[in-house]
């Protein structure tokens, strides 16, 4: 393990770098010195916490390992989901040894934001991060992250790609808006995919990460960025085998963000005349409060597309999908010939989910069922009810303490999920009544049956009510309809009690709030 080893800073483990493929140069933050001195300010805490971990970790039977594996804007169209086109084996493989959660559902479908609250294990108005371009200990300096909490336990916490926000592509090989506590080595990929930006078409020149963009690109897999964090995840996998020390391997990747770029093989798999592009009814966005609507709408050029270029969009983020699911399925193999399957839990989840015309509407940022629900399979030990599906809604916060649960450690007082454990053992069990979603001024409410959401303080700006029984793909609103009158008044209290314990500050968590409006570098 003479790799696995890492540096001492101002009382703080920061990560060692892999400098082969850190090749960017680290990213300028105007505010950096605040930053510092704020993580200076909690860094007793930090010290305290893992070398209290580490002394448990001596002498101790050997605990569980975690593979934690994001996809960067991935919806639900994979095939364990039901997709009817999309090829995803390796993910629909884990999901048959372990629990797939039908109805789990992201707390802001935003990367920046949606990463910091399930990270955190709070709620986006505990973590303060509303926005992309924010490295957490500027809001939250105390905070004690997921993999931290790890590191505090005796594990060794490796990330390899994104894991927290990045600016895609730009930040590709470096560490983007990284926390570095939070790990004890780090690898930043940078593939082909990056040097052949000239190549990828986008309806913008110039402009991908916010754009829809794609490239059918030449070479192999392990040439682009996420085919080489798959064979780095596979290296550190291979050195862990040997290891007594147990592991929190984060693999964050890149795709199906924009631009979406795969092996020209990929894009062969999605014929565009096998693909649907979805409609809207004639005045449909007429029909939405302004909040609604404005998220909706706010891309001008990605409204209304030719099917032609709405077809190819959706081919190539099908594509990435498919190539994604491929490097998830080199990791897995090498957690499987190592042996360490035995011994590790495997969370596959993304950030947040993704429109593709649905909506008329293309990538994140609403609060509707596409970008707010998010694919979650647990597989592993303490997994007992493998290849059974939860339907109950769910949330990201509840990662963290479903993970501490799991390896039989203790989350900080701080974290607000709940634990998905029970639902592991009887996929049947009960663990929440609702989900909570919010963007903008909008707050969204998600239960078994309705999807309920209301614009400004106490719906002043509009509310929507869907009952998805009758109508799954959320066109009809029913927020005016007398008949719905009484099931609007109880959802809209059960959305208040949710928004404010959503907004408490948790005990001992220190807050630092700014208006924090810099465009990401």
């Amino acid at each position: 393990m003479g790799a696995l080893v890492d540096n001492l800073v101002n009382g703080e483990r920061l990560p060692v770098r892999d400098r082969q493929q850190d090749e960017g140069k680290a990213m300028r933050n105007p505010i950096r010195s605040r930053f510092v001195l704020w993580c200076l300010a909690s860094a007793l805490l930090v010290v305290l916490g893992s070398r209290e971990g580490l002394r448990a970790a001596d002498g101790a039977t050997r605990k569980l390992n975690v593979l934690f594996l994001v996809c960067d804007d991935l919806n639900c169209d994979i095939g364990c989901y039901g997709h009817r086109l999309v090829k995803t084996p390796h993910i629909d493989r884990l999901a048959k040894r372990g629990v797939r959660f039908s109805s789990a559902y992201c707390q802001f479908p935003l990367c920046g934001p949606s990463r910091a609250s399930f990270l955190t294990g709070m709620y986006p108005d505990q973590t303060l991060v509303l926005r992309n371009a924010i490295y957490i200990r500027e809001h939250i300096p105390n905070v004690v992250t997921l993999p931290q909490m790890f590191r505090r336990n005796g594990y060794f916490a490796t990330r390899i790609g994104k894991m927290y926000h990045y600016n895609v592509p730009k930040h590709i090989g470096t560490s983007g808006h990284d926390d570095p506590y939070s790990w004890n080595q780090t690898f930043n990929p940078r593939g082909r995919d990056v040097d052949e930006e000239s190549k990828i078409f986008s309806l913008r020149k110039g402009q991908f990460g916010g754009t829809l963009s794609w490239l059918a690109a030449e070479g192999t897999d392990e040439e682009q960025t996420d085919g080489i964090a798959a064979t780095r995840a596979i290296e550190v996998l291979e050195q862990h085998a040997s290891s007594e020390t147990p592991f929190f391997l984060a693999v964050g990747l890149f795709r199906p963000h924009t631009p979406y770029v795969a092996p020209k093989k990929y894009f062969e798999m999605y014929p565009t005349k096998s693909i649907r592009v979805p409609t809207v009814p004639k005045g449909y966005f007429e029909s939405l409060p302004p909040g609604a609507r404005q998220t909706l709408l706010r891309k001008k050029d990605q409204v209304n597309l030719a099917d032609s270029v709405a077809r190819e969009a959706i081919q190539a983020y099908y594509a990435s999908i498919t190539f994604a699911d491929a490097q998830i399925g080199r990791i897995l193999g090498a957690l499987k010939s190592t042996g360490l399957d035995k011994n590790t839990v495997v969370l596959f989840t993304s950030d947040h989910g993704y429109h593709m015309g649905e909506h008329g509407h293309y990538q994140k940022t609403t609060l509707f069922e596409n970008a707010d629900r998010v694919p979650l399979v647990i597989a592993g030990p303490g997994v007992t009810a493998g290849g059974e599906v939860h339907k109950g809604p769910v949330e990201m916060v509840d990662f963290y303490k479903t993970l501490a649960d799991l390896c039989g450690l203790k989350a900080p007082g701080t974290v607000t999920g709940v634990s998905l454990a029970a639902a592991l053992k009887d996929s049947s069990a009960s663990i929440r009544t609702s989900a909570l979603t919010q963007y903008g001024a909008g707050y969204s409410l998600r239960t078994s049956r309705y999807r309920y959401t209301e614009w400004g303080e106490g719906g002043q700006g509009g509310s929507e009510l869907y009952d998805r029984a009758s109508d799954p793909d959320e066109l009809i609103n029913l927020a005016g309809q007398e008949s719905y009158k009484a099931t609007r008044e109880r959802l809209a209290e059960l959305l208040s009690q949710r928004v404010v314990a959503a907004k408490q500050k948790p005990k001992g968590l220190v807050q630092i709030p700014f208006n924090n409006r810099r465009r990401v570098r």
